[in-house]
């Protein structure tokens, strides 16, 4: 073993009211595949990352003093998945076609162009490309 940490994936959960419908969301509007789903949860391969889709839930041993809920409020963030575009433009076109509701139209702010939008439960997402280079992480 070295020492430094090493993993063979990341995985982002999400807490939703309802991982059926959530799943169908990001399937529909983000092209999302599903993976695989045990009971209630999802696992979603979006743009080779993998998110795991769960219901609210109390404590568990391993982690007692922690529930899962989603989002209480979609105007507080404490966190966002950020996707690399290469037109944001034209993704918000796309994306808005397909029912993504977003928080305002593109905006540039310096050499990128970017736009905010929630899941069905809350969680903050962006969109951002570039302007006038080809999309980079």
């Amino acid at each position: 073993m070295s020492n430094r940490f090493e993993a063979s994936a990341v995985t982002h959960m999400l807490v939703c009211a309802d991982p059926l419908a959530s799943r169908d969301w990001y399937v529909r509007c983000l092209d999302a595949s599903v993976y695989g789903s045990y009971g209630t949860s999802v696992v979603l391969e979006l743009l080779g990352s993998w998110i795991l889709l769960v219901e609210p839930g109390p404590p568990t041993p391993g982690k007692p003093t922690v529930s899962l809920t989603p989002p209480s409020d979609p105007t507080q963030a404490s966190s966002q998945l950020i996707f690399r575009v290469e037109d944001c433009a034209a993704s918000y076109g796309l994306l808005s076609g397909r029912g993504v509701v977003f928080l305002a139209s593109p905006q540039a702010r310096g050499s990128e162009t970017r736009a905010f939008f929630h899941d069905l439960d809350g969680h903050l997402f962006e969109i951002s490309s570039i302007d006038g280079g080809e999309a980079t992480a």
